[in-house]
């Protein structure tokens, strides 16, 4: 397939928006076509992305309203959100319908919240409000694409970063019984995780040079880090998590830790690791400690293991923006449409972040 498939994103001016739109800018078979703002329609999107501005010189922000026609006018289109939690469900169902009613082929994969739980009450009791569009949940399927060889639902939802990275570190323990169902995690991530609007958690002088805890062993991602796991492994699992705010930009580092079923040495655990990732792509199993700046603004994940015979300790490792992002939205998308999953996605990290 030579001709480019149009891509409609949402998700305005924040920085997974601005992260998809670098990645499509250098995918062969897509091309956006439209990028939503309600609040700045007419603006230049390289006002709020200049680092972009070479790549769309031209390309406005658009009314949903306009996006909608766009959708309508084509007989196949990529829907990717990035809106918020809470607005994203809506909207989505409305383009879906849109698309839906003109007979256009279309797949979604949203990187918000709104569709990573298989029931409106899941989501309700994690985010405390109505979800957006009950009846479209069916539709979609949350997991990480290492985990899940197809969708079975036409649209995905991809997890959040945190929960990206410790879903890579675990699923394999649980899946391999090879640790008992209780895991421990400590996840650090950079201020970009918190996205574009400035608060203390991102404010420069108040993050730099300090780290520092949030959510200790309550964060709202714990119960959808348990559906994952559950769906990839069908076991249940207990994940007592503890995040940190980190003096970094972009970047995830996560360690989980469980009791191990049987005496393991450190070779035995990184050899289950590779095997477990033989054929995907983007998780490399290392036999030295991961870094955050050997994957950051990349689609890679680094993965490690040590053990001291009775507990095993895994590391992971990923751009927070990239592959528990857009780098895994477009991963996903890649699938749907029949593509090689790898298009696009396959630039290393610059090392020098």
């Amino acid at each position: 397939m030579s001709e480019r498939t149009p891509a409609i994103l949402l998700g305005g001016t924040g920085y997974v928006a601005g992260e998809l739109l670098r990645l499509i800018a250098g995918h062969p078979l897509l091309e956006v076509r439209g990028i939503l703002s309600d609040s700045q329609p007419g603006t230049p999107v390289a006002a709020a992305f200049p680092h972009l501005r070479s790549t769309y010189p031209d390309l406005k922000f658009s009314a949903l309203d306009d996006l909608e026609i766009l959708i309508r006018g084509t007989p196949r289109c990529a829907l990717f959100s990035a809106a918020p939690h809470g607005v994203a469900a809506a909207i989505i169902d409305r383009l879906l319908k849109a698309a839906e009613s003109a007979g256009t082929k279309i797949h979604c994969v949203d990187i918000s919240a709104d569709f990573r739980y298989s029931s409106a009450a899941a989501y309700e009791s994690v985010y405390k409000h109505a979800h957006g569009a009950p009846d479209r949940i069916r539709d979609f399927t949350c997991a990480v694409p290492e985990h899940l060889a197809t969708s079975p639902t036409p649209h995905v939802s991809h997890p959040g970063c945190f929960a990206t990275a410790t879903l890579l570190a675990s699923v394999p323990l649980l899946a391999l019984g090879l640790t008992d169902t209780r895991l421990f995690v400590t996840g650090i991530t950079g201020s970009t995780g918190s996205g574009r609007r400035p608060s203390e958690a991102t404010h420069h002088p108040q993050r730099h040079s300090d780290l520092y805890s949030y959510g200790a062993l309550s964060h709202r991602h714990v119960p959808e880090i348990a559906a994952c796991a559950k769906l990839a492994t069908g076991v249940e699992a207990q994940f007592n998590f503890v995040p940190h705010s980190g003096p970094f930009a972009r970047g995830i580092h996560v360690t989980v830790q469980a009791s191990l079923q049987k005496h393991m040495s450190t070779s035995q655990a990184v050899e289950a690791l590779t095997t477990y990732y033989l054929n995907c792509p983007f998780v490399r199993i290392l036999d030295t400690a991961p870094r955050v700046k050997d994957v950051a603004t990349s689609n890679y994940a680094n993965l490690s293991a040590v053990t001291n015979g009775a507990s095993i300790a895994v590391m992971s490792v990923l751009d927070n923006l990239n592959k528990g992002a857009a780098g895994g939205g477009v991963q996903w998308m890649n699938r749907l449409l029949g593509f090689d999953e790898s298009l696009g996605l396959s630039a290393p990290a610059p090392g020098w972040t």
